[in-house]
This record gives C-alpha cells, sequence and structure tokens, in this order.
C-alpha cells in the first residue's frame, strides 16, 4: 500500500528518539506505530537501534567536538544530532552532505534559524574532524576510532575515548556504549582480549535466523521458495564457536559448535511476517544460540514435558517439533499475555502437542515431568546488540536480585522433575552469578540431581554471528 505524503527514515527516527527513556520505554514499540508513515522501513529500524545501541559513543563525539555536555543540548536538537552522526559514523557509503542537509531542515520545520545553525555548526565540526570514514581497524588509533564491524571504523584525527592501555575498561565501556560496571567484570572473567570481542559482538546488526519447522517443510524447500521470491537465503551447518573454557568443565568447552540443521539465516531488509512460508507456519524466527537449549535437552516422543517460562514460544514450539508433535507438551509463563503469543505460534506452526496452562495450576501439579525446560528470566547481557534498552537497564545488583529469582525457579523446577528425568536450565546471560554459581549452588542443596553438560556461548561477529547464552542439563537420579 502506498504512504500517503511519505517521511524520510531519519524523521521517523527523530520521532522515535525525541524523549525516548531507554531505561523506561521499548524503541521497537514506538517505531511500530509511525513505520506505516516511510517508505523506507528498514532503514528507520536501522536508525533507530542503531543510534540507540551505540548512544554512549555518539555522545561522546558530540560532546567532544562540540564542546558542549549532552546534557545542556535541547533534547529535540539532541536526537536529530545522534541520528546523523550514527550516520557520519557508522554508514560511510551515505554521502555527508545528505546527512547534514537533512538534519538542519528537520530543524527548520520546527525550530528557528539559531537552532538550525547550531545543528550545522556541530555537524560540520565533526565532518571536519572525520579523518577516514572507513579506515582499516588494525590501522586506526583505538582512541580516535568507532568501530563499524570487526575489519572497519570510522577515524577522527583528535583523540575523544581513553588510551586503551591505560584505561581499557573505560575505554571499552564509550567505545561500545556498555556500561562500565559490566566491562569490568567481563574482563576479570574472560581476559581483555575476550571482552574486547564480546563488546564487539554486542554492537553488531545482527543477523535474522529462521529455524525450519520440519513437520511442515524441509530447508532445502524452504530455501527453494525464498529464492523464488527474490530473498536471498543460506542454510546454517554446524557453526563452531569460541565458547568460554571454565577450568573444572573444560572438557564441556573445547571443539563447541552449534548444531544448526534446520537454520537459515536471511540476507537483506525484510518483514519476517511477510515472508514467504511464514503464514504458513514453514518457520519460526530464532538466533543460534536461542536453539541450542532444546537441542541439549533432546525432547523425545511420548515424554511429558513442561516448558515453565515459555513466552512468547519459541524453544516450546522447538520441543514439539523436535519430539515430532508426539510428546505432551505444557507451556505455561507467569505473564498471562505475554503467554497468548505461545498459542498464537503453535497454532500458525500447527502443532498440536502443546497444552498451554495458567502458572497457577503448575504451582498446584503433582505429576512429575520426564524433562523441563527452565529458559530463566535474566539479565539478557548476552542479547544486548538485539535488545538495545537492556544495556541502560542492567545494573550489578538486578543480576544479583535476578539470579536469586532464577534460583527459586530452579528449585521449584525440581520438584517436578521425575527420577532420571531431565531439568535443563538456561539464560541469554553471560554472567556467571546467573550461570555457572546458580547451577553450583543447586547441585550443592540437590544431591539428587547430576550435571550431564554445561555449555557457556559468548556472543560472536563470526561468519554466522550469534548472540551469548547458557545451558545447563541437570539429570535427576
Amino acid at each position: 500500500m502506498a504512504v500517503r505524503d511519505p517521511q524520510s527514515a531519519r524523521a521517523i527516527a527523530v520521532q522515535v528518539l525525541h524523549g525516548f527513556d531507554p531505561a523506561r520505554d521499548y524503541a521497537g514499540q514506538m517505531l511500530d506505530r509511525l513505520l506505516d508513515r516511510t517508505q523506507e522501513r528498514q532503514r528507520a529500524t536501522d536508525l533507530v537501534f542503531g543510534t540507540v545501541r551505540n548512544r554512549g559513543a555518539i555522545d561522546a563525539v558530540i560532546a567532544k567536538f562540540s564542546g558542549r555536555p549532552t546534557a545542556r543540548i535541547d533534547a529535540k536538537l539532541l536526537s536529530i544530532l545522534r541520528v546523523a552522526v550514527y550516520e557520519i559514523a557508522y554508514h560511510p557509503a551515505t554521502p555527508v552532505y545528505s546527512i547534514v542537509d537533512e538534519a538542519v531542515n528537520t530543524v527548520g520545520k520546527s525550530g528557528g534559524k539559531r537552532q538550525s545553525g547550531f545543528v550545522n555548526a556541530v555537524l560540520r565540526q565533526i565532518v571536519r574532524h572525520v579523518a577516514n570514514r572507513q579506515a582499516d581497524l588494525a590501522q586506526a588509533s583505538p582512541a580516535r576510532t568507532l568501530v563499524q564491524t570487526p575489519q572497519s571504523g570510522c577515524e577522527f584525527d583528535t583523540d575523544f575515548l581513553p588510551d586503551p592501555s591505560t584505561d581499557a575498561v573505560t575505554h571499552l565501556s564509550l567505545r561500545f556504549s556498555l556500561p562500565s560496571w559490566l566491562v569490568a567484570e567481563w574482563t576479570e572473567e574472560f581476559g581483555p582480549e575476550r571482552t574486547s570481542d564480546i563488546c564487539m559482538a554486542c554492537n553488531r546488526r545482527p543477523s535474522l535466523y529462521v529455524r525450519v519447522n520440519p513437520l511442515r517443510t524441509t530447508p532445502e524447500s524452504l530455501l527453494a521458495r525464498f529464492q523464488e521470491a527474490g530473498v536471498q537465503a543460506e542454510r546454517v551447518c554446524s557453526v563452531p564457536v569460541r565458547a568460554y573454557p571454565d577450568n573444572a568443565l573444560r572438557r564441556h568447552y573445547e571443539q563447541e559448535t552449534i548444531e544448526s540443521s534446520t537454520m537459515i539465516r536471511i540476507s537483506g531488509p525484510h518483514a519476517v511476517t511477510q515472508l514467504p512460508g511464514f503464514s504458513e507456519g514453514l518457520f519460526s524466527v530464532q538466533d543460534l544460540s536461542a536453539s541450542q537449549a532444546v537441542r541439549i535437552l533432546a525432547p523425545q516422543p511420548g515424554w511429558s514435558i513442561l516448558d515453565l517460562c515459555a513466552a512468547p514460544g519459541s524453544k516450546t514450539t522447538q520441543i514439539a517439533e523436535l519430539s515430532r508433535d508426539a510428546a505432551s507438551v505444557v507451556a505455561t509463563d507467569i505473564d498471562p499475555v505475554r503467554l497468548e503469543r505461545v498459542t498464537e505460534n503453535t497454532a500458525r506452526l500447527g502443532l498440536k502437542s502443546v497444552a498451554i496452562v495458567p502458572h497457577a495450576e503448575i504451582e498446584q501439579r503433582t505429576a512429575p515431568f520426564d524433562a523441563i525446560l527452565l529458559d530463566a528470566p535474566c539479565s539478557n547481557t548476552g542479547v544486548l546488540a538485539r535488545r538495545v534498552e537492556a544495556r541502560f537497564r542492567v545494573t550489578a545488583q538486578a543480576v544479583k536480585d535476578i539470579a536469586t529469582t532464577q534460583r527459586d525457579l530452579l528449585r521449584k523446577a525440581a520438584g517436578l522433575v521425575k527420577p532420571g528425568g531431565r531439568l535443563c536450565y538456561s539464560t541469554c546471560s553471560v554472567q556467571r552469578r546467573e550461570n555457572q554459581d546458580t547451577t553450583r549452588e543447586f547441585l550443592a542443596g540437590h544431591r539428587d540431581f547430576v550435571l550431564a553438560t554445561e555449555s557457556l556461548l559468548l556472543p560472536s561477529t563470526g561468519e554466522f554471528d550469534h548472540d551469548g547464552a547458557y545451558v545447563a542439563l541437570l539429570i535427576r537420579r
């Protein structure tokens, strides 16, 4: 449908970001209400999420070259500047003149000459200090370069970031717009080189992966459908990853791979619901790392299986698919509104083995399950590239608090597992407190359970990029 009086992607992005509070609001929800006003939906989406994802680094550039703290810049003008600087620094193929001109014109529609002049002056000052919009990252100075990809970055002619050789934590925190306490914790846990890789992966533009529904099609057939529709896609086979080696369980991390024989990566901008086969239930959207928990659980036909924190249902439906829709799958969630998404997804995929049960009923259940998946609520530190607001909300205290909730849920789940049954605990966090420490504390208090396997995948910018995730498979004796 044609858009009447369409707005530019930049104008939409500014509207979303103006007044946006990442500690309270969700950019995606605000963006969805405005996307029908533009013909550049994918570009508007990138401008919004890219600007939020890199806001700390963008603000460092604005403050340095405007000579004014961002707190002293009018909120609307700051949103305009942030979007423009994001394009200048992270989209080197976009002409500078078009970025600056539209930013100034955007001000002119609602502000006066003085405000337009301010934005024009700040952006032209920033542009004057750009030495190379697409510099070789290996040759560029880290203290004056923002990272675009693992190979390239936008290099300025003046230092505006701390020297990494003297203050690596603050350098990475500002360069990748991440909380300094989080970078410090990663540095202590993983070392400086691996932490730098994690930070880079947290700021990547994440790929879109879909999981083929094997009950309705095959990867080859779905790829053919995509190709017929002009959608560029490729099948993902087993992907080697750099998992973190815990010294106590090193054998579980060496030769780590993501088994992804039913996964396909989609290239280019696409609305998922408009892709061929979506309405027919031929696939679900799921990241490579997120697909691992259910594969490790290895659900079988005939089992009774509980997904304790099921919403929105990507792992619930994966359980049903892998068990050939022949298990008895119970899905529940403490949030009844989000639980409705599970119903929608199972219906679209044509799954008959899933029963949606209110959380209160699970609390009273006495019959145990053969297997339980506890994909616990977490700090989201493994999915910061995808959940862009999380970096503004996660705190050290929040991690401690949520770890307490996770341990309560794990103890609750343990009481519902049959002898000989499986309990799979997973998170999309990479924090030890939420993962290995939680598992160890549980095992210390539940001698009737043993650890069968454990995996911590770190966010990656590799050939097949992926988020971070933790999985522990526990067996009841």
